[in-house]
């Protein structure tokens, strides 16, 4: 591919940004993540069906050293220069664009403040793994006790039949990277996994409504919630969501994050979720029983989210445990985790020497 000398471009980009901010247009769709070329680290911007990064540190657009700073300091002339930068870039790349496959992806944001997973948020999943749905028949057969809410965190309306949302938290020690490899930790031999949409935080959000908290997600990307099924012997206090949840590398995230305005209906997104080939998973978003924006309400209710905080919305069925013969993570299996516009996550799996 010939690429446009770097002062040229920074000419045709100048002009395409003042196209942009008046007409107002965003055309050319991106996706944005970490990269590392030898020792040095950048902020990408992925465009040409994920094949091709163009380093926005040198696209002279006074884009910071992080994604997660980049969310946080989003603004309107952000997004008019990203998109100017795009359709320019789409057109003729830029003397500093890349391959993805030349680079090495990194996770996007290896460092959120707060690092949230929703439990069961699949009436299928929660059927699987207890034989309960998420959803009673009817509002009439709501457990009287999961019809009080959750009060001053979360208010249910009448006639609501779900059950009420559940977090916990994954350690942000456990994120790892698309390529990466998702580490069997020694003596643990029922490892599974769990293909995600994850939702990311644009900027503060403190009890916002779900009505109003599109305008709170900055974009979406992926996640696997490896789970270690095997609990703990002595059963100490129920289930051990740290035990099961949190070892490193159980948290694989990425590729790119996809900005909201790229993702018209997040609730309807396939899912696809294969091991070594072979589809495990295989639903969509729009068989959540909390959708995405009722999420970022109940999160937003217990605590203040801030800019790159991640909320994981939880696997649709067809887990590992979960089957007639169980079947888990072997050393030298291929996880491959695939949403509709978001992206395709994949790692090896390797045992613990």
């Amino acid at each position: 591919m010939r690429k446009l000398h770097a002062g040229l471009f920074v000419a045709v980009l100048a002009a395409v940004i003042g196209a942009v901010a008046t007409s107002g247009q965003i055309t050319t769709p991106y996706k944005l993540g970490m990269f590392q070329q030898g020792a040095r680290s950048f902020v990408g911007m992925v465009i040409h069906n994920d094949t091709l990064v163009v380093d926005l540190s040198r696209a002279n657009i006074g884009v910071p050293a992080t994604l997660k700073q980049l969310i946080a300091g989003w603004d309107a002339s952000t997004g008019t220069r990203l998109a100017a930068l795009a359709a320019a870039s789409a057109a003729k790349a830029p003397e500093f664009s890349m391959t993805v496959s030349a680079v090495k992806t990194l996770p996007p944001i290896p460092d959120p403040t707060v690092l949230l997973n929703a439990a069961v948020n699949y009436s299928e999943h929660g059927i699987e793994m207890t034989g309960v749905a998420t959803t009673a028949a009817s509002a009439d057969k709501v457990d009287p006790k999961v019809a009080l809410g959750i009060p001053g965190y979360w208010n249910r309306k009448p006639g609501d039949p779900r059950q009420n949302p559940y977090y916990f938290f994954k350690a942000p020690s456990s994120i790892t990277g698309n390529g990466d490899p998702i580490v069997l930790p020694p003596g643990r031999t029922q490892i599974d996994w769990e293909c995600e949409l994850n939702i990311v935080i644009g900027k503060t959000a403190r009890r916002v409504k779900a009505e109003n908290a599109a305008e709170y997600i900055f974009g979406y990307t992926l996640d696997n919630d490896v789970s270690d099924r095997g609990g703990r012997a002595d059963g100490r206090h129920g289930s051990d969501w740290v035990l099961g949840k949190s070892h490193d590398t159980f948290f694989p995230m990425g590729p790119f994050i996809v900005p909201r305005q790229f993702v018209p209906n997040p609730q309807k997104l396939a899912i696809e979720f294969s091991l070594s080939g072979k589809v495990m998973q295989d639903s969509n978003t729009d068989r959540m029983t909390h959708n995405v924006y009722e999420l970022v309400e109940y999160a937003s209710h217990l605590f203040t989210l801030r800019p790159g905080d991640m909320i994981s919305s939880g696997s649709p069925a067809g887990v590992g445990t979960a089957r007639g013969t169980p079947l888990y993570f072997k050393d030298g299996d291929t996880s491959t985790c695939t949403i509709e516009s978001i992206g395709t996550l994949e790692n090896p799996v390797k045992g613990e020497k």
